[in-house]
């Protein structure tokens, strides 16, 4: 083989080595969202009742929720094990993607009218304040409630109310209110008012 065909040979093989790793190092933000979606769904449209739509949520708030399960201060049945798997920069580029999606609400719901309209009211009373525009703002650091899967918010507000998960001090002080005042039945109602936005 001449000098000048083994040179440049030895060029290709060795980038193609060096630029390897460097490309596996920063997948893009759609390969990532890909192993999202056993769980969550294409795009983050989830069709499990016991797993949230994480599509058209904040930036801030994906943030928020995947560090509270990598602390243990969100509790989880895997996500606290998965949520440690990512890096700082991994998390970053799933909430930009995430964000960007559209929220779909969850198909086939059923939701008693008589408790959405006493949801409504408590919603109005309790959590509209960081929950606006009926639970469906993604501004601020909250999530969507509006037309997310009932089971999940119900396992999620059992967890917050027992101290399994760590809530945000200003839901607490609402959170534990409205129990104290309504009980699991203004939690029910809460539940059948979110469940009934379509």
């Amino acid at each position: 083989m001449k000098p000048r065909k083994v040179l440049s040979t030895s060029l290709v093989v060795g980038s193609v080595l060096l630029g390897g790793p460097a490309v596996a190092d920063t997948p893009s933000a759609s390969m990532l969202a890909n192993t999202c979606a056993g769980c969550h769904g294409t795009g983050g449209v989830s069709h499990g009742p016991a797993t949230p739509t994480i599509a058209g949520i904040s930036e801030e708030y994906f943030e928020e929720v995947m560090e509270a399960y990598k602390t243990g201060d969100r509790r989880s049945t895997i996500m606290g094990r998965i949520a440690k798997g990512y890096t700082k920069e991994e998390i970053k580029l799933l909430a930009g993607y995430f964000s960007k999606k559209s929220f779909v609400p969850a198909k086939g719901q059923k939701a008693d009218p008589k408790l959405a309209k006493k949801g409504a009211k408590l919603h109005d009373k309790y959590c509209e304040k960081c929950h606006a525009d009926g639970g469906t703002s993604t501004e601020d650091d909250a999530g969507i409630l509006a037309g997310q899967w009932k089971p999940y918010l119900k396992y999620t507000l059992s967890d917050f109310l027992a101290g399994k998960s760590e809530m945000p001090k200003k839901m607490k002080k609402k959170l534990m209110k409205l129990h104290k005042k309504k009980g699991d039945a203004g939690i029910e109602a809460l539940l059948n008012f979110y469940a009934s936005k379509k």
